[in-house]
């Protein structure tokens, strides 16, 4: 092309709209105003699909209809300014987006009164790009636009409801719009509430399963069963009891007690001084009755002068049992009562 032919051709109507370029400044006008030029299955694609996987899917549809509805909004706005008959409008939209690469629009059914409308899109950008996602229905931008429009011409808030999807193996896309109490700002909260919410419910889990995690090795490292000579096993207590631990703790030494072939369980209390409560006590009682029903005597050691005061005030009786001030006297009684002694 000579340099002639493209100074001839930097200016163009095309269904009454003029295109032009002013090349030496890299710029490209619509109507006299700026615009930029997208491919839209390899660019467009790249920037829907970019939004979705920095967003999420929520948050892009709310993303991609709030700014769809803004842009139409502004349309909207400048045909009522320019105070123009309904059918007018009407036949200049769907003009003015075609010649852009938009799609074939037709606007049906458009009610000033009622502030309704039908429109119906085919091949539009937005169904091309998502037929390149591979998508199974269509993104929303256009929906939101075209709801911005009306609610600019209307001066009243208008939302879509989708009826038929090009996607869907449908001749075209429509869509009703309708006056309607969702807004914008509305969607953009409830994502918002929507987004805590499952951060919180997120947050939840991960303290729920940090808690389980916390609970099982707190059951595998305390009150460990330690067998320290043949028929004897001692149980050291530590920290505080509560009705959960209790029961576990119960129970774990009921299993391993046969398995050890334990004669005398001796149970060190000196890891409880900081801990003592009338449910201890009860605790002791429960844990030193349950292993006798199994035939094995309880030996306890470590009795601090609390816990003793707190046992004082029970049903609970110590002479049931052989009570030592430190673990060494216990096992030394229980290896006595073996028969057998440490040389």
């Amino acid at each position: 092309m000579e340099k002639n032919d493209t100074l001839l051709n930097d200016q163009i109507n095309v269904g009454g709209l003029d295109f032009a370029w002013k090349l030496e400044q890299g710029l490209f006008l619509f109507e006299g105003d700026d615009a930029v030029l997208f491919w839209i299955s390899s660019a467009m694609k790249s920037f829907f699909d970019t939004i979705e996987e920095v967003s999420g899917k929520e948050a892009a549809k709310v993303v991609l209809e709030t700014t769809g509805f803004r842009q139409g909004l502004v349309v909207g706005e400048y045909f009522q300014r320019l105070d123009m008959p309904l059918e007018q409008v009407a036949a200049a939209i769907p003009a003015t987006y075609a010649s852009a690469g938009w799609g074939k629009i037709e606007i049906h059914n458009l009610n000033k009164d009622e502030h309704t409308a039908t429109v119906r899109l085919k091949d539009s950008w937005e169904t091309k790009i998502n037929v390149a996602q591979g998508k199974g229905k269509s993104t929303t931008f256009l929906a939101g636009h075209f709801s911005g429009i009306f609610t600019g011409l209307f001066g009243a808030n208008v939302w879509f409801t989708l009826q038929k999807d090009q996607i869907q193996n449908e001749e075209y896309s429509e869509f009703q719009f309708a006056p309607s109490d969702i807004t914008i700002e509305e969607n953009i909260h409830d994502l918002a509430r929507k987004s805590e919410s499952d951060r919180i419910v997120k947050l939840e889990s991960m303290v729920e399963e940090r808690t389980q995690e916390l609970t099982d090795l707190v059951k595998e490292i305390s009150s460990p069963i330690i067998p320290v000579l043949e028929g004897i096993v001692v149980v050291p207590l530590l920290g505080k009891y509560d009705e959960n631990r209790s029961e576990d703790l119960i129970t774990k030494t009921l299993n391993n007690l046969p398995k050890h072939k334990a004669d005398y369980l001796v149970i060190d209390l000196t890891g409880l001084h900081q801990y003592i409560s009338q449910f201890t006590v009860e605790f002791l009682s429960k844990l030193a009755s349950a292993a006798s029903l199994i035939g094995t005597e309880t030996i306890l050691v470590g009795i601090s002068p609390e816990l003793a005061q707190e046992i004082t005030g029970t049903d609970m009786q110590l002479s049931r049992f052989s009570c030592f001030s430190t673990l060494k006297h216990g096992i030394y009684y229980a290896i006595g009562q073996q028969g057998r002694q440490l040389y």
